[in-house]
């Protein structure tokens, strides 16, 4: 069964914390670390992790006996349309091809990936030559970053409405926002992950 992103994260703080100290941190470490209001929501992760067969407690209740086991990525194929500038706007190019992505980084519904081109959105973290995992939606909350295409043509920006007018505004301080009325605005989608090769 798959992790949630919390318990991914829960997952991830037990094992760099054995591997720090060579034993399992207490409940009160994971509380506190956390920021959970009681004991018994650490108990609650827990056991959902070792329902869902990433974590083994042989020794019953003692707070510190339990085990991990190792972490299963599982990968899922979206298709990949091609690429889209974070500077200016620019067509988006339809590649008849998929890509494998982690399961990890998507979400209910339709998803697809982009490829960015250009550097407005670095201030985000997202850089020239980076996939972005899209989910597929007409919508936004304000500050969400999407994929929106204004007269045909695509771009990644953040997303602000105002009234009649929408401001898709760069992550990058050197770039100015894109003004437009609203009904001249098609949001593609909503970024809800990433994906970065490192060039060795």
């Amino acid at each position: 069964m798959l992790l949630t992103k919390q318990q991914t994260r829960i997952y991830r703080y037990l094992e760099t914390y054995l591997r720090r100290h060579g034993r399992p941190p207490s409940y009160q470490e994971i509380r506190e670390h956390f920021n959970f209001r009681s004991l018994n929501s650490v108990a609650k992760h827990l056991k959902q992790l070792e329902r869902k067969g990433y974590l083994e407690s042989p020794w019953g209740n003692q707070k510190r006996a339990f085990r991990l086991l190792p972490l299963r990525t599982t990968a899922a194929a979206v298709p990949f349309l091609g690429r889209v500038a974070a500077g200016a706007p620019l067509e988006a190019v339809e590649i008849p091809e998929t890509m494998e992505v982690p399961e990890s980084l998507l979400s209910g519904g339709n998803n697809f990936a982009l490829q960015v081109r250009g550097d407005s959105m670095v201030d985000e973290g997202i850089r020239d030559g980076d996939v972005l995992i899209i989910r597929k939606q007409e919508y936004a909350d304000n500050g969400q970053t999407v994929v929106a295409q204004i007269e045909g043509e695509a771009t990644i920006k953040k997303f602000y409405q105002r009234n009649d007018q929408v401001e898709l505004r760069p992550a990058n301080k050197e770039l100015e926002p894109l003004v437009v009325p609203a009904d001249k605005v098609e949001i593609i989608g909503v970024v809800i992950g990433l994906m970065r090769h490192y060039k060795r």
